[in-house]
C-alpha cells in the first residue's frame, strides 16, 4: 500500500515569524504582518482586518503569557483555493486559555479586556487549540475573495 503525503498547492501562501513575548513583539507582529500580506492577493478591508486581528492576539500574547524568555509565533496562511485567510498566534502558556467574549467581564470604563471582542467583531471565526507541551495557538480565519495578482499590484 502506498501512501501519498499531501502537498500544498500552489494557492497557498504561508509566512511564520517567532517574536519577543514583549509589547515590542507585539507591534512588529503588525508591521510584519501588514508587510506580508500587502503583496498577496487578497482585497484592502480584508488586510485591514487581518492587521487588526494580529494586533490583538500578539498583545494578548505579548500580556498575558510571558513566560521567562519564550517567544511567540505568528502564522499566516492564505489559501487562495478556499478564499481563507488565517492568522494563527502560538505561545506557550496552554494553562491560560482565551475567555469567549461574552464571559470576559470587562466593566464598560476599563481600558483593556476587549481584545478578543474585537477578534470577534473582525473575524468569521476564532478560536485556539493546545499546542503539546503546554502551549495553545490562537487562530482566527477571514473569508476573503482573493484578488488576481495583476490587478492587486496595480498591473493591467
Amino acid at each position: 500500500m502506498s501512501a501519498t503525503t499531501p502537498q500544498l498547492s500552489s494557492a497557498v501562501h504561508m509566512f511564520t515569524q517567532l517574536l519577543s513575548s514583549t509589547r515590542r513583539g507585539a507591534r512588529l507582529a503588525r508591521l510584519l504582518a501588514a508587510e506580508q500580506l500587502r503583496p498577496w492577493p487578497v482585497s484592502p478591508g480584508v488586510t485591514e482586518r487581518a492587521e487588526q486581528i494580529v494586533a490583538e492576539l500578539a498583545a494578548n500574547a505579548a500580556l498575558h503569557c510571558r513566560v521567562g524568555s519564550r517567544d511567540f509565533r505568528l502564522t499566516l496562511i492564505l489559501d487562495t483555493a478556499a478564499d481563507l485567510l488565517r492568522i494563527a498566534v502560538t505561545d506557550a502558556r496552554g494553562e491560560r486559555l482565551p475567555s469567549p467574549p461574552a464571559d470576559c467581564g470587562t466593566p464598560l470604563d476599563a481600558e483593556s479586556g476587549r481584545g478578543l471582542l474585537l477578534v470577534t467583531a473582525l473575524a468569521d471565526r476564532w478560536g485556539f487549540e493546545l499546542y503539546p507541551p503546554g502551549g495553545k495557538t490562537v487562530w482566527a480565519e477571514c473569508a476573503c475573495e482573493t484578488t488576481d495578482p495583476d490587478t492587486h499590484s496595480g498591473r493591467l
